[in-house]
């Protein structure tokens, strides 16, 4: 195999040198062309590498998911998720004694400043939660201005760490506003998951303790959402932090990017199918629909996964677990049907279209009450570890430059302006 490719364009050849399977972008400028010098198109980067990263492998034909070389189902099984944060951090799992003093760090962090309390409280109670998480988010950089000096490790440290701990507690109080809830401070008795549910949950207890069970499946929640490499959330965060931000204005770039109906909202969409779908004697008509062009099979398919997405295989087993303690929804057996009859139809095959994860995760966040707009909350509070992650290591990459795509300019050209009363 070649380690070049060869462009030839009139009487010029070049040769590009290919290494990781890519060539230097910037090497097309030697290529002339009429309109100027060679570059690619490439609406939405469907084939367009814009860094380097050692965080998180993935292989979609095979159905690959790693983090830092580690197989996503083994850490789904043996992990906690402070332990993926540390993993996508540092780029090794702790030991014992790095845990138990990186549990310490995390856990003093997790209080909030009064003020921004009073931002998020400030929004009507009906406004959205990622609204209020999102202006919560940007809004501690004020609280912590040494966040600015990003090439400072030290400072870079330090606001990672209180921004994985924070999170839950921003996460927690945007959902009791929404609900009309007064808020929950942090308990220093309780580990980061368990915590977090008491901050959602907790009524006149005196100390919440959720049911195993459904802490644990939280917890492979978590771990499966902490990152997915360059998704729109993440390429948000890297390029607001190209401009020299830091990571509380960065990370406030991902919550609104995964704001978007289009990459925070498909379990939303799943459940609004089934629902739709009503009962597994309709699945027939139903996949009739879909193969006619009249319906959507919501929560199969995936940008980079043409295999069964590795993610959703770990969550199908946290589904039952989480229905062993709220009682079995029907939407579940549409959906187990649904997938089956999926997986064996020719034309879903053909097309390699596999359950992802966002099939089964809106099922456990409703079976636990949650209203549909805090689905992408959820998503939110375990993504930022590895927003942390790719943020640190875009800050720390010397090639990193501020990003800023070219654009196809397709508009008017050297056009003389009229006068007003000649128009």
């Amino acid at each position: 195999m070649s380690d070049n490719l060869t462009i030839s364009s009139g009487e010029d050849t070049f040769d590009l040198a290919i290494t990781d399977g890519t060539i230097k972008a910037t090497d097309l400028k030697q290529v002339a062309t009429s309109d100027g010098p060679l570059a690619t198109y490439d609406p939405g980067f469907m084939n367009t590498a814009a860094c380097k990263s050692s965080i998180t492998y993935i292989d979609g034909d095979a159905g690959i998911l790693e983090y830092r070389g580690y197989p996503i189902e083994q850490l789904a099984e043996q992990a906690t998720h402070l332990e993926v944060a540390y993993l996508l951090l540092n780029g090794e799992l702790p030991n014992a004694e790095e845990l138990a003093g990186w549990e310490r760090e995390v856990n003093t962090h997790r209080f909030v400043h009064e003020n921004v309390a009073q931002i998020v409280e400030s929004f009507r109670y009906d406004a959205h939660p990622m609204a209020k998480l999102m202006a919560g988010v940007a809004s501690m950089q004020t609280f912590y201005p040494s966040a600015r000096q990003i090439e400072d490790p030290e400072s870079q440290r330090r606001n990672i760490v209180r921004l994985i701990g924070k999170m839950p507690t921003l996460a927690a109080w945007s959902y009791r506003h929404s609900i009309g809830r007064h808020r929950v401070y942090p308990n220093d008795e309780l580990g980061y998951v368990d915590n977090f549910l008491a901050m959602l949950f907790q009524s006149q207890q005196r100390v919440y303790r959720p049911d195993p069970r459904v802490s644990r499946a939280m917890e492979v929640l978590f771990i499966l959402h902490a990152d997915h490499e360059q998704n729109c959330s993440t390429t948000a965060v890297r390029t607001v932090a190209s401009a020299g931000n830091d990571v509380y204005t960065s990370a406030g770039a991902g919550v609104g990017a995964l704001f978007g109906p289009a990459h925070g909202g498909a379990n939303e969409a799943v459940l609004k199918m089934l629902r739709e779908i009503g009962s597994v004697d309709r699945i027939g008509e139903f996949i009739d629909g879909v193969k006619n062009g009249k319906a959507k099979l919501m929560g199969f398919g995936h940008r980079v996964y043409k295999n069964y997405d590795p993610r959703a295989r770990v969550i199908k087993k946290a589904t039952d677990e989480v229905f062993e303690v709220t009682g079995r929804n029907p939407l579940l057996d549409i959906a187990v049907e649904l997938e089956r009859i999926a997986l064996e139809d020719e034309y879903f095959v053909k097309r390699r279209l596999y359950p992802n994860v966002d099939f089964y995760s809106g099922l456990i966040y409703e079976a636990l009450k949650f209203p549909p707009e805090m689905f992408t909350v959820l998503f939110a509070v375990p993504r930022t570890a590895g927003w942390c992650a790719q943020w640190l290591e875009g800050v720390t990459d010397a090639e990193q430059k501020i990003m800023r795509p070219k654009q196809v300019y397709t508009g008017h050209r050297e056009r003389a302006v009229v006068p007003i009363d000649q128009r």
